[in-house]
């Protein structure tokens, strides 16, 4: 087991938050609720009762310090093994490595040199400095990230060297998209992809890999951004289709499988046609088997760009009504012909439907920009949203026999150390955090099988359909796809991170806002500013330079080391201790060799 000391620290804090997290969850669903009046209408030709399990009467709760705890339900009698989840919630994020939230996790396959974990600290190559940068601990709530484009990642990878991260990131700086975001226009903002993040700063993220399942080898399903992914997510490919609703003539494409209308008219096509994507997904063999299903998309901007490589771009709305590039499934020939447009829905639909027990069978959260981590989106509010998601599962009659899966749709161009295995030419992508919560989740258990979404698929099909494939040899819809992902040989088993004959986990209420240690925007230039004032020199001029490069030598840092981690919200104090000096040691070293230069300098 791990100890939960090292594994965040801040539990007491939880339970003066418990309060305000009861508070503060029930303003989110109130908001939710509102912002979804006139969303989609229920499914049509939809059985809800086909495959959903309420399976209850009402809930009892109890509070106790920090989490309310909710009676624990069985599932209906008879069931067996996987066939004890009735219901399958997954939520998708946005734009992070695993080592950015859990390379520091202790017993996970993180950042090599820190915590514990084996290995050298890398040290990734800066070609504007000419130096290298190693991760540091960045608490700033506010990212920048760097392209994610099915180039960069080939880039970043770089033949399993995984060291062009900073060279990408750098090169998104100076041409992205908008030059009101500081990450654009002249290529100012200090680079962040060797950031890395902990229990202090994403406490809740940390409590839920403690206390349930933690998958340490989750890797994106394919190379890219964010349509061809979610396009993986409900259908096992990535392609662009010639010919209409015809799926044999689709062939793979993993960077541009066509653009929404509202992104192509962003570029340049004032009449655009909708995206034809008429190969086979996962809701025709849903529909085909009558279990039922839900795409809850969250009104808002959307959180990704039209051009894949772009790291900031103007925001796009996005609703249940609105498809992008983040709800593909109004294209797919199949859910228009089984007239299942109806099941993609918002997100008011969802709270309303756990808080009544009936939830479908098959479920898929998707976020808007504000709350989807995707940079420059703040950290702590999609924390709190995927909080609010789970606790409102919790609360709910079908927690008993419900599986959530929480990943990150794409590495977002910050760094992690594992080289992607190679299953075909669309995959695997880079790592992302991956989390499953559950009643019948291995408490505390780390999973180190090789995964992708396409383990999420491979589950569903399992425990609703008989184990029928997206397989166009056996699914009565047959397409060109290359390969039957679901049946790779080195995709693991997700029944692995369930023990199935244990005493259901009680649910885990969590405040939507735990203290954090990251740093809001507004904090930023504040102390930025503090940390220039500590040495008590000039905070710009002709000595700026010369103060960093000396302090940076006397730490054992590169320059560029030592102002990212200034960036990052440190001050020198902090830095200096944890090389094992005093801020005053730094101070008159610096100071010193200021003398000794202005005496060359002038005589």
């Amino acid at each position: 087991m791990i100890d939960r000391r090292r594994a965040w620290p801040l539990r007491a804090a939880r339970r003066l938050g418990a309060l305000r997290a009861a508070v503060t969850l029930l303003a989110i669903t109130a908001t939710v609720l509102l912002a979804g009046c006139g969303g989609g209408s229920g499914p049509s030709g939809q059985n809800n009762q086909s495959t959903s399990a309420s399976g209850t009467q009402g809930s009892s709760t109890t509070t106790s310090g920090s989490t309310t705890a909710t009676s624990v339900v069985p599932p209906p009698p008879g069931l067996e093994g996987i066939h004890k989840i009735r219901h399958v919630v997954i939520i998708m994020q946005e734009n992070r490595s695993f080592d950015s939230y859990f390379g520091t996790y202790p017993g996970a396959d993180g950042i090599p040199g820190l915590a514990g974990n084996p290995g050298t600290i890398p040290c990734v190559p800066d070609p504007v400095s000419g130096h290298c940068v190693r991760p540091f601990h960045d608490r700033q709530d506010r990212s920048l990230g760097g392209p994610h484009s099915f180039n960069a990642a080939q880039a970043d990878i770089n033949d399993g060297k995984m060291d062009g991260f900073v060279a990408e990131q750098e090169s998104g700086m100076a041409g992205c998209a908008q030059t009101f975001n500081p990450a654009c226009g002249n290529g100012a903002g200090n680079p962040d992809a060797m950031g890395y993040h902990d229990g202090s700063d994403i406490q809740n993220y940390w409590a839920y890999a403690h206390d349930f399942v933690l998958q340490d080898h989750m890797f994106e399903s394919d190379a890219s951004w964010s349509l061809p992914s979610h396009l993986y997510l409900v259908s096992e490919w990535s392609a662009f289709c010639s010919l209409k609703n015809d799926p044999q003539s689709c062939h793979t494409a993993p960077e541009s499988p066509g653009y929404p209308p509202d992104f192509a008219r962003r570029l340049g096509n004032p009449l655009p046609t909708d995206p034809n994507y008429a190969w086979t997904d996962l809701t025709y063999l849903l529909h085909k088997y009558g279990v039922s299903w839900a795409y809850y998309v969250f009104k808002g901007s959307e959180p990704d760009c039209e051009s894949n490589a772009a790291m900031s771009c103007a925001p796009v709305g996005q609703s249940a009504k609105t498809p992008g590039i983040w709800n593909p499934l109004p294209y797919f020939t199949t859910v228009q012909q089984d007239n299942q447009l109806g099941n993609i829905k918002s997100l008011s639909n969802f709270y309303a439907d756990a808080k009544s027990g009936t939830l479908p069978a098959v479920s898929w959260i998707v976020p808007n920009a504000n709350v989807s981590e995707h940079p420059p989106g703040l950290i702590t509010a999609g924390q709190a949203y995927v909080t609010s998601l789970v606790n409102q599962i919790m609360h709910s009659p079908d927690w008993s026999s419900t599986a959530i899966f929480l990943a990150w749709d794409d590495w977002g161009g910050f760094y992690d150390h594992v080289r992607p295995p190679q299953v075909d030419e669309q995959g695997y992508g880079l790592r992302v955090p991956g989390i499953v919560i559950s009643p019948y989740a291995r408490q505390g258990f780390i999973d180190h099988q090789t995964l992708s979404f396409d383990a999420y698929t491979k589950f569903i099909e399992d425990d609703f359909l008989g184990g029928q494939r997206l397989d166009p040899q056996t699914d009565g819809r047959p397409d060109p796809r290359p390969d039957v992902r679901e049946n790779n040989p080195l995709l693991g088993d997700l029944t692995k991170d369930f023990d199935f004959n244990q005493t259901p986990l009680a649910p885990e209420i969590l405040p939507v806002h735990p203290p954090t240690d990251l740093i809001f925007p507004g904090q930023t230039a504040r102390r930025r500013q503090a940390a220039g004032r500590t040495l008590s020199l000039p905070r710009s001029g002709p000595l700026r330079g010369f103060e960093i490069r000396v302090a940076a030598q006397y730490l054992g840092m590169t320059p560029a080391e030592l102002r990212a981690e200034l960036a990052s919200g440190a001050t020198l104090g902090q830095i200096a201790r944890d090389r094992g000096v005093t801020l005053a040691r730094v101070r008159q070293h610096v100071l010193k060799a200021v003398r000794s230069h202005i005496r060359h300098a002038f005589g």
